[in-house]
């Protein structure tokens, strides 16, 4: 074949230019137009948004071009906009506190809380840098807020705005995963957005309701062996030693032609079977990363993805619910057998892993996490995490200013792994706007990354 349907990313050098710097020109505090209660109070989280593997930062960038002749101040736009949205999603302003009992998380909301907005500058074009579309740019890091610990508990979500010289702007979102998931945090910043472009209401009103949605059964009930892959450590945490300081983030295309040829050769390979592009690159990736990585042969390790289960539940989710709504779900094998079954197993046993699923499945899960949460619940060690965000909506969020040029997650921590790998849209203005496929961005130790590109090309030579 003489397209693959992977191959690695080569960002045009920039030409040499003066330093980018960004610096930060003031931080406030965004209230919501009216109050949205009367009384202080505290709000319940669901089970699932209290899962471990989830309490973490995730953080990530939107890149706007600025074309106007008479360009608005996006700085103020947007900041009016959330002041108010927060009216009607005002638990993004709340502080996240651990509850006496068991040490789950809670919100505890007031009267006077806001969301900080900071605004900051660029003194580069966003044409010159690329449309900040090279992950290994470390400049972009400081383009999304990155809060210690306990400020991320008393403001769960922080807003970075920056501007650039040639009048573009990005967005930089930190939101603590607890509180919702990428699906969430699009109907937010859907409704922020709907209000930008001159809306006098939001589309869809949101549903909090976590504990009653999806709270534990009385009495629990656990039907999945859920201890085959997962283990009760409280002392274990899958980010710490996150050598995330030397890993590096790397873009690989994917071509629809060829990823076509790919999943048409693993239907003959496997007999007739058929497989998504998320289960047939997604084996393809965690088998190439295992082996880069060099882990002992009888280590066990795992492939973590969410699945969405909104429509799954019985009844489904409301339309407005915009808690986490998905549960991890895991393929388990030893480093031998991952390495020495063909691709299209793998792919196989993705696809049957998607199949539990069921309403019965997620019941089982919240009540998994009802009776051993106190006694940590992990993954453990060796785990692969995979997410897609092609089709979230991410790419075509506009504020007024069209749909963002880039989109790029930032967060090293999510699933469980250090090391995420995720499913991206092109970005509009540095691939002109094309629809043909997709790129992977990974992320790997840095002495990983050569043995990670040497599997992709001897995969590819072979198709």
């Amino acid at each position: 074949m003489s397209a693959h349907p992977i191959k690695v990313h080569t960002q045009n050098k920039i030409p040499e230019m003066e330093a980018t710097q960004i610096r930060i020109i003031d931080k406030t505090i965004v209230l919501p137009t009216l109050p949205p209660f009367h009384e202080d109070h505290t709000l319940a989280l669901s089970h699932i948004d209290n899962d471990r593997n989830i309490q973490v930062n995730f953080r990530y960038l939107r890149a706007y071009v600025n074309s106007h002749p008479n360009p608005a101040d996006p700085v103020l736009i947007i900041s009016e906009a959330l002041s108010k949205v927060l009216v009607h999603y005002y638990p993004l302003a709340g502080t996240l506190q651990r509850h006496s009992q068991d040490s789950r998380f809670e919100l505890f909301c007031s009267a006077g809380q806001g969301v900080p907005v900071i605004r900051a500058v660029c003194n580069q074009s966003l044409d010159s840098l690329n449309y900040l579309d090279d992950p290994a740019e470390k400049f972009l890091e400081e383009l999304v807020p990155d809060p210690e610990y306990e400020d991320v508990l008393e403001h769960p979500f922080v807003l970075q705005i920056t501007t650039f010289a040639c009048g573009g702007f990005s967005l930089g979102s930190s939101v603590y995963h607890s509180m919702c998931d990428g699906f969430g945090s699009g109907m937010f910043f859907n409704a922020m957005a709907e209000l930008a472009r001159g809306a006098s209401e939001i589309s869809t009103k949101p549903v909090w309701e976590r504990a009653n949605q999806l709270g534990p059964r009385s009495p629990p009930k656990v039907e999945f062996p859920f201890h085959e892959f997962l283990l009760l450590d409280k002392e274990f945490s899958p980010y710490k030693g996150n050598i995330s300081n030397l890993s590096i983030r790397e873009c690989f295309h994917v071509q629809d032609e060829a990823l076509e040829r790919f999943k048409g050769l693993l239907f003959e390979q496997s007999g007739g079977k058929k497989f998504t592009t998320f289960e047939a690159l997604g084996a393809l990736i965690w088998r190439a990363r295992v082996k880069a990585s060099k882990f002992p042969s009888e280590e066990k390790v795992k492939f973590a993805y969410s699945l969405n289960i909104r429509n799954q539940l019985k009844p489904a989710l409301p339309s407005g619910y915009w808690g986490n709504s998905c549960v991890t779900m895991y393929v388990q094998l030893t480093v031998q057998e991952l390495l020495q079954q063909p691709i299209w197993v793998i792919a196989e046993l993705i696809s049957k892993s998607k199949r539990n699923a069921t309403d019965e499945y997620v019941r089982s899960f919240i009540d998994f996490q009802e009776l051993h949460y106190t006694e940590g619940i992990t993954a453990g060690k060796g785990v692969s995490g995979f997410t897609d965000w092609r089709h979230l909506g991410h790419s075509t969020m506009d504020f007024g200013w069209g749909s963002p040029v880039t989109v790029l997650p930032l967060s090293r921590n999510l699933l469980g792994s250090s090391e995420p790998c995720f499913f991206l849209p092109y970005s509009l203005a540095v691939h002109g706007g094309k629809k043909d496929g997709f790129k992977v961005l990974v992320s790997l130790p840095e002495t990983a990354i050569a043995g990670f590109r040497a599997e992709m090309e001897r995969f590819e030579s072979k198709l």
